[in-house]
């Protein structure tokens, strides 16, 4: 029988890794996704869910939490062509803090944190390759694509783990600043309404206000009204959903300037004549202890210039 050359598959053998200090305490999908780069979520999930990847032989979940010393199989899992995506170009963006374990970058607006969907690379793989010298970038938190501001990147496994505690437990205060269309009365107003994923006819990812969602906290904060036509408002999160202080502005009538999800088609195009094509949500402060050493950390980001210059036309024509 003729020997089949195998050398050149993109198929590989089964692997037994055992976790590692820098692993524990990881999420299994997570621990997958970092040693699979480039293989599709849905792959991994599959070979979760038909138990081909396994923890001490026995089956596992992809929420599973790693202790040190687990063995954990990874099946064969076919990666695709490495022709088929360019690698990401290299990128500097300012940094806001850094340390050992932890590095905060000014996100701009346009960017996703991360590739996926149709998008061949995001900040995070756009970090990695400038910065070749560091043994671990991982994102401790998302921003939406057209959000600017205040982004957490972790540098070390226990950071990242401590992070991702932190959100959970909904710990620190994420203050975003928002310009919404109509004129907000409420000095301070908090929203406590559920929200719920969904998928549009055209399979495009929305957020609504329903019963049956998840519980989400929103404090909103007046900054400064615009001729009854425009308000500043600061938004502070105190649960972390998807789009959600897109959605609960939008709830109350006030959806925010430029948002193509959520807002009117004519406000977008009536700011896009003044030079604006972007949503008017920025992450501008972020107060969290550190996740290492506890120390707190108050952390800002200035508004970009094309949002200052919007405040300032708004000054001038609606004061």
């Amino acid at each position: 029988m003729r020997k089949i050359d195998m050398s050149s598959s993109r198929l590989p053998a089964v692997r037994q890794v055992v976790v590692d200090e820098q692993s524990a305490g990881q999420r299994l999908d997570n621990f997958l996704l970092r040693l699979n780069k480039g293989v599709p979520k849905s792959h991994l999930y599959k070979a979760i869910r038909d138990g081909q990847v396994r923890i001490n032989k026995g089956r596992c979940r992809a929420d599973t939490r790693l202790e040190l010393g687990d063995l954990v199989r990874i099946p064969p899992i076919r990666r695709p062509d490495p022709q088929a995506r360019p690698p990401a170009p290299p990128a500097v963006f300012p940094v806001l803090y850094e340390d050992e374990h932890l590095l905060v970058i000014d996100k701009p607006a346009g960017v996703a944190v991360h590739g996926g969907s149709g998008i061949s690379f995001g900040v995070i793989e756009q970090l990695r390759a400038g910065r070749p010298e560091d043994r671990m970038l991982e994102l401790a938190h998302r921003l939406d694509r057209e959000t600017s501001g205040v982004l957490m990147v972790a540098r070390s496994r226990k950071a990242l783990v401590a992070l991702h505690e932190m959100m959970r437990q909904s710990e620190g205060r994420k203050h975003y600043l928002a310009l919404v269309v109509g004129d907000w009365v409420n000095d301070r107003q908090h929203i406590r309404l559920p929200l719920l994923k969904y998928l549009t006819p055209g399979g495009e990812r929305r957020v609504r206000v329903d019963a049956l969602g998840k519980s989400s906290h929103t404090i909103i904060t007046l900054k400064r009204r615009y001729g009854g036509a425009w308000s500043l408002l600061g938004a502070e999160l105190r649960t972390g959903r998807t789009h959600q202080i897109r959605v609960h502005l939008a709830s109350q009538g006030h959806p925010i300037a430029g948002d193509e999800k959520y807002g009117p088609d004519a406000v977008r195009a009536a700011l896009a004549e003044q030079g604006f094509r972007r949503m008017f949500l920025h992450a501008h402060r972020l107060e969290i202890p550190h996740p290492v050493t506890g120390v707190s950390l108050v952390i800002e980001s200035p508004l970009p210039p094309a949002c200052q210059a919007v405040l300032d036309f708004l000054d001038k024509n609606y004061s």
